[in-house]
């Protein structure tokens, strides 16, 4: 596929609705990880001896492995690749990241900036689930402690000047360096904390969040922010240039300072199998969009859409499309209008393909 990162798919007149300049590359930053995924076929309750757990020494025979690709940052340039960009992806991974590079490089996705460590492997989840849902699981960040190391202006120099910054979540360390190299050199950055929320406190989330051409998170993850920076919803606001929040099977609130709020409903008959992966997706449909040039209201629609294919899927990348069915849903869930809008970049993406 030719290189579409570096000039929007189709030429869009300028939308005064931006927050954040197009034609440049997209790079995304965050975890790249392999999730191991097993079943037992009965009960862990029925192997363990309250009495003796300090002692706990276990084993379970399970029944299946699925072996997924995941991380955020593959996640969510696998889904703007789908749309026919070609986004850089930047973060830490270790020597078993081959099969996963050919991947992602076979669906659109610039790798050729993962730092590889010399010494770790690549960021793991391993989880056992049983019959009744309760899960043993382990997370092994691996690699992805690298991703403080990597400097983002050696990549600009090769790629290019880029449109934004996607900082998501992956080694604090790493999203701290990213976001300050961004502010003093001028990047526009997008922040997408999300499960360092949980564990960060105000003095890694302040930082995070300050500037940011967006800040995207889910609507509980928005009162974390409020609560652990000790900002009021408008103070965050008044941070941000916009301000997205999906809210499941809802939809999406996008905010900005001093405008009307804008909500758009989630995609219609939607099949719901598995979330995992969803905001991700949601994420790549929004700035695949922004990228074209789109306003905020078509932004958040294909955002929904690409959401639909992955919460209708088992895995993060295992769902596709043809132009004809993503632009048919796009109308059925937000009209014609909305559908004539997208079809000139997805024939783009489809003639670049």
């Amino acid at each position: 596929m030719p290189d579409t990162s570096s000039t929007p798919l189709t030429d869009p007149p300028a939308d005064p609705q931006a927050v954040v300049p197009t034609g440049g590359p997209l790079l995304v930053a965050g975890s790249i990880a392999t999730d191991h995924l097993m079943s037992f076929a009965g009960k862990f309750e029925d192997s363990l001896v309250v009495e003796q757990l300090h002692k706990l020494s276990v084993s379970f025979l399970v029944d299946d492995l699925e072996i997924r690709r995941g991380g955020v940052a593959p996640n969510m340039c696998f889904g703007m690749a789908r749309l026919g960009l070609r986004p850089v992806l930047v973060g830490s991974a270790g020597e078993d990241f081959a099969d996963y590079r050919s991947w992602l490089e076979r669906h659109g996705v610039d790798c050729d900036h993962v730092r590889i460590s010399e010494s770790l492997h690549t960021a793991r989840f391993v989880c056992t689930t049983d019959t009744t849902m309760a899960q043993f699981a382990s997370f092994y960040p691996g690699a992805m402690k690298e991703a403080r190391l990597i400097e983002l202006a050696p990549i600009v120099a090769r790629v290019g000047a880029p449109s934004f910054v996607l900082i998501g979540a992956d080694d604090p360390d790493g999203m701290l360096r990213h976001t300050d190299e961004c502010r003093q050199r001028g990047y526009p950055f997008i922040a997408d904390p999300s499960q360092q929320l949980a564990f960060g406190e105000g003095d890694l989330i302040r930082p995070l969040v300050e500037g940011a051409a967006i800040l995207f998170s889910n609507e509980y993850e928005s009162h974390l922010i409020q609560q652990k920076t000790g900002w009021s919803a408008d103070e965050v606001l008044a941070r941000v240039g916009v301000q997205v929040t999906t809210l499941g099977a809802d939809g999406v609130r996008v905010l900005r300072a001093g405008e009307d709020d804008i909500v758009v409903p989630a995609a219609k008959n939607v099949t719901a199998v598995e979330p995992t992966g969803v905001g991700d997706a949601f994420r790549a449909g929004y700035l695949a969009a922004t990228a074209w040039g789109l306003d905020l209201t078509r932004s958040a629609q294909v955002g929904c859409v690409l959401a639909a294919y992955v919460v209708e899927t088992v895995g993060t990348q295992e769902y596709s499309f043809t132009a004809e069915q993503f632009l048919a849903r796009l109308e059925e869930s937000y009209g014609a209008e909305a559908a004539a809008d997208v079809a000139p970049h997805l024939a783009a993406a489809h003639q670049a393909r």
